[in-house]
């Protein structure tokens, strides 16, 4: 339960707008606030005080007991600026809680936990990010970057990272520390006072003769370590031929390095594959003696190289060390390259609840954002401290997706923004068209507009429908029309965005109009202005007194189908359908 308490009439007003917003969960307290507070302490989650932070704090320093099991408190001044997260951050959920109330009033929230008010670029995040093996004092060098203390990032691979303290960094002078992210082993041992972060980018080729011993096996692995400076942590998985899947050495040796080396002690994979696939991989190293025993003139090599491509889902992979010949056993090592990343983010039509933790993530995990200047201001304080921002007024969609995978080709890692379907259609087609298999591309969804819309007036989209952009911009009108046409005579509900524009003020009357050819006057036609944000309007009307000139392009139009109907002031498509020529409607 969150527990909302106020004095002022203005406070009082605040507390019950934000309950509404919270959900639930959330109680305005009744009567007078210290007594309220007494009662409902023990059976609170969370707290938000509409009052001075020094009142507040008189109220509830008598009944904190324990930072691991008290509520979250935080405070919102009178004039509603700024909501401080006061005690319980971590444990009590204050800092998310500032956070979202910030978010929901429109204000902006204070967060003095260092881990919090430094951006959250805790070391062990990066851990996560990286799927890294952590060698040396993580905790002490995570107190150097929320002291503030110089730390010098050698990141030789060229990860793409989220933003940074502006004390960590590759030309930090004089650093107390330094954290390495590589897959090898320092050329110096003296590691006093160095963090090092290793991620699991090799991939360990292994061919040998029929009953290779466990330990021939074990000691030729062992030589990609002292003789190639590779580190054992760095393994993600093992490849050989598919005649080698029972070979017991093989098993029992790639058993022990898991055992010895991996996170957590897990087995690693040993991946085969057939010969014929292994012969088609160029090699450095091919041997015909190899290709007379088993199909193909490469095994390490071959299926090292060729695992780690299928891990690498279109990134670079290179040979880091080639064949090493031991006791009856030849070992390899490829490497699955980092590239740059690429989210595409929707952050929803503008209410804070309909974006998605996903798309959060992704911001936070950008060092740079790029999108809209508005879309940007709605998602500011969701960025880390440092995160550098590439805004844009409207239109420029090519512009904007041109300049992420430009950033993102430098390795950096970029989230580029739209709002609602802008996210997937005015983003996310131009960006996908130019990005290559250099950069890797991920796709964040978010709540639609449409989506949004629907919801608003009812259940519109209960049954098949379409969801078509009368924007002209990238396709000729005459195969928009075409496409309305198509979803007319299929007796689609269909969903339209991008409706109106000043260069476009006709073709939402002239879409109407095709739909209505097809179905009755008094099929409803829906509209949503501003899903979820500051000046929302919905409205119904018959497809025969609907106006399109009351359409912009913040609105979405919902035309149902000849089935659909306004019930309880609700717009409905039922499911269960039942088709009938247009002459016996």
């Amino acid at each position: 339960m969150i527990g909302l308490f106020a004095v002022t009439a203005a406070g009082r007003r605040a507390a019950a707008e934000l309950a509404a917003r919270l959900g639930p969960d959330a109680v305005v307290a009744d009567g007078p606030i210290g007594p309220a507070v007494r009662r409902l302490w023990d059976h609170l989650d969370a707290a938000v005080f509409f009052l001075a932070s020094g009142a507040t704090v008189r109220l509830v320093a008598p009944l904190l007991r324990d930072k691991h099991t008290d509520p979250g408190v935080v405070c919102v001044d009178e004039a509603q600026r700024f909501a401080v997260a006061l005690t319980g951050g971590h444990a009590g959920g204050a800092n998310a809680l500032a956070e979202q109330v910030a978010d929901l009033l429109g204000c902006t929230p204070v967060v003095t936990t260092a881990s919090d008010s430094t951006g959250a670029t805790a070391l062990d995040e990066l851990v996560d990010l990286l799927d890294a093996t952590v060698d040396g004092d993580l905790a002490g060098c995570g107190v150097a970057v929320l002291d503030g203390a110089p730390v010098r990032l050698v990141n030789p691979l060229g990860f793409p990272l989220p933003a940074l303290p502006p004390n960590v960094g590759p030309d930090v002078e004089d650093p107390v520390w330094t954290v390495v992210i590589d897959d090898r082993r320092p050329e110096s041992r003296d590691e006093d006072w160095v963090l090092r972060l290793i991620p699991r980018t090799l991939v360990v080729g292994v061919g040998s003769a029929r009953g290779v011993s466990r330990t021939a096996v074990t000691e030729t692995l062992a030589r990609l370590d002292s003789e190639h400076g590779l580190d054992p942590r760095a393994i993600r998985a093992f490849a050989s031929v598919d005649l080698k899947a029972d070979e017991e050495g093989i098993l029992h040796a790639v058993q022990d390095l898991g055992f010895w080396h991996s996170a957590g002690g897990d087995e690693l994979p040993l991946l085969t594959f057939p010969a014929q696939v292994l012969a088609e991989v160029a090699v450095p190293n091919p041997s015909e003696v190899v290709r007379a025993e088993v199909g193909t003139p490469s095994v390490a090599e071959a299926s090292a190289l060729h695992a780690a491509a299928e891990l690498a889902h279109g990134a670079p992979v290179e040979l880091v060390a080639p064949k090493i010949k031991g006791d009856n056993v030849t070992v390899a090592a490829a490497r699955i390259r980092p590239r740059g990343r690429l989210a595409i983010v929707g952050i929803g039509p503008g209410a804070p609840d309909l974006r998605t933790p996903r798309a959060e993530a992704e911001l936070r995990r950008a060092s740079v954002v790029v999108g809209l200047d508005q879309y940007l201001d709605q998602v500011r304080h969701l960025l880390r401290p440092g995160t550098e921002e590439r805004a844009t007024g409207l239109g420029a969609e090519e512009e904007r997706a041109a300049e992420a995978i430009a950033l993102a080709r430098q390795g950096r890692a970029v989230a580029l923004i739209g709002s609602g379907d802008a996210g997937v259609y005015a983003m996310a087609s131009p960006a996908l068209e130019k990005a290559g298999v250099d950069i890797e591309v991920i796709g964040v969804p978010g709540v639609t507009a449409a989506l949004a819309a629907a919801a608003l007036l009812g259940a519109p989209l209960g049954h098949d429908h379409a969801l078509i952009s009368l924007s002209d911009l990238h396709t000729p009108w005459a195969v928009i029309e075409r496409r309305i046409r198509a979803a007319a005579e299929s007796d689609l509900v269909v969903c339209f965005y991008n409706p109106r524009s000043a260069e476009r003020h006709w073709q939402l009357g002239r879409a109407l109009e095709i739909l209505a050819e097809h179905r009755p006057a008094t099929t409803p036609v829906g509209a949503v202005r501003q899903a979820s944000r500051a000046g929302q309007r919905v409205w119904c009307a018959p497809i025969g007194d609907f106006d399109p000139a009351e359409v912009d392009m913040f609105t979405t139009v919902i035309v149902g189908s000849s089935q659909s109907a306004v019930i309880g002031q609700r717009m409905v498509t039922p499911r269960g359908y039942r088709w009938m020529a247009p002459d016996a409607r």
